[in-house]
This record gives structure tokens, sequence and C-alpha cells, in this order.
């Protein structure tokens, strides 16, 4: 498939400097966001869970919220609640509080994560963020560096990090290039079933590798492109071959496997 390549920021932007801290060092990070705030910044600190869950051991936006008020007391910080099981006008409401500089912090779900511009919002706080896939974690830092300041990601987890869990951290600590992360990601993950529902897991072709053989791949779809231009129908003699194998796999079910 064709693809555009983007790889610079728009004018005036700067590159995210991310960080990843434990749960022990919250005191750390409640004074860096006190140090921003007090330079005229905003704040997003992002929860995977609305409410507390007896089966998942993960902070929750409900008890998040709580605390964060109780660090951030009123009337000298104002902060702001956003997730999706909220009243549209009460979503409506708190954002546009947020985007009027009217409160500091916004408390929120990943709701966040997509279609939200608050250029004076510097800092994205991500709670549990070893929970997070690469993507995911990507868009919630794209909601941050939209103004020409200086902008931060802070990544906080437990210390219970599994192998896949910690390579996603250190992904998104060492760039904030999308093509490396959706290459790292793909590793991850896997691909997938190309012909079909599955969306992550092993692809197991017979010869390529998409992750590594990106160019010769390529290389061989120009060509596939080129033959069919000069002999659309492979009726050349010496594309005879070529057609063979074709209608066998046409006569037969879809198998991606021999196809690479």
């Amino acid at each position: 498939m064709d693809y555009s390549v983007i790889d610079e920021l728009p004018p005036g932007r700067k590159s995210i400097k991310t960080s990843h801290f434990y749960d022990k060092d919250r005191l750390k990070v409640f004074g860096f966001m006190r140090r921003q705030i007090a330079e005229g910044r905003q704040v997003y600190v992002v929860y995977p869970l609305i409410k507390e869950s007896e089966s998942l051991d993960l902070k929750d936006l409900e008890d998040g919220y709580v605390s964060i008020v109780r660090d951030f007391p009123r009337p000298k910080y104002q902060v702001s609640i956003l997730h999706g099981k909220m009243k549209a006008a009460d979503k409506e409401f708190e954002m546009k509080r947020f985007v009027k500089g009217e409160t500091q912090i916004m408390v929120s779900t990943t709701v966040i994560e997509v279609g939200v511009n608050v250029p004076n919002a510097s800092v994205m706080v991500i709670e549990n963020a070893e929970r997070f896939g690469l993507s995911q974690l990507h868009q919630l830092r794209g909601r941050v560096g939209r103004g020409a300041d200086q902008s931060f990601c802070l990544l906080m987890s437990s210390y219970k990090l599994t192998s896949d869990g910690k390579k996603r951290l250190q992904t998104m600590v060492q760039t904030t290039d999308g093509f490396e992360i959706a290459e790292v990601d793909l590793k991850l993950r896997g691909p997938g079933d190309m012909y079909g529902t599955q969306q992550s897991g092993i692809l197991d072709l017979k010869i390529a590798d998409i992750s590594k053989d990106e160019k010769i791949l390529k290389f061989a779809r120009e060509k596939a492109i080129q033959l069919l231009e000069i002999d659309p129908n492979l009726s050349l003699a010496e594309n005879r071959q070529t057609s063979i194998a074709i209608q066998k796999l046409q006569n037969s079910k879809q198998n991606w496997i021999e196809i690479s």
C-alpha cells in the first residue's frame, strides 16, 4: 500500500520530553506539576479506569481526582474532570473551562486521546502507563506539545512490569518518532491476519518478515505493478509461469503465507 511520510514537527513546535517514574516518585511529579502551573502552564492527568476495580490493580480516576484536589487545593488550584460516562453537556462544560484556562489540571480517562487541542497544556501525566498500548501512549502524548513552550510527558507505573510493558515505556522515553514506535509495536504485538479479522499475533509468512523486509517487499510490489502495466492479462510467453501460479492461488483458498 502507498503511504505518506511526515517526519517533521510543525513550525515552532518542540519535541516532547518523556520520562518514566514509579509510584514512589509521586511527590516529585506533583512538585513538577506545581512548578509548571506556576509558570502559567496546564496539566493533563490520565487514568486507565473511571472507578476502582476488584479484578484490576490499577489507579482509577475517581480516587485520583480526590487525591489531586487534596494536593492541589482550591482556591489556588482549579481541577476539571472528564470521562466517557458523563453527560455530553457536562463534558463540554469541563472541557471549555480547561480550554479557557479557568482550570489548571484536567483529570481524565482516554477520552482526551483525540480531538483536544489546548496549546497551553504542557504536561501529560499517564497513570499505569504500562497498561496502555504504544499507539495509545503516543496519541495521549500528542495532546501536549501543541504550543511553542517545552512540553513533558510523565509515564507513571508500578514496579510490576512485564517485559513487553517495560519495552513500551522504554520506547516512549527514547523516541517521539511515530514510525519507530509503530515498528516496535509491530514486533511486540505481531501484525495479525491480513485476510481475516485477527488484529494482532504472529503472521507466520513462509519467507518474508514484514517488519524487516520492507525494502524487498516494496521492490517486489513495484515490479508487480510494472509487470501488470506491460501485460495486464499475463498473456505474454515470458509471463506464463506467473500466470499459472496466480491461477493456482485463485482456485484454492486464499493463503497469504503461500503468496509471500
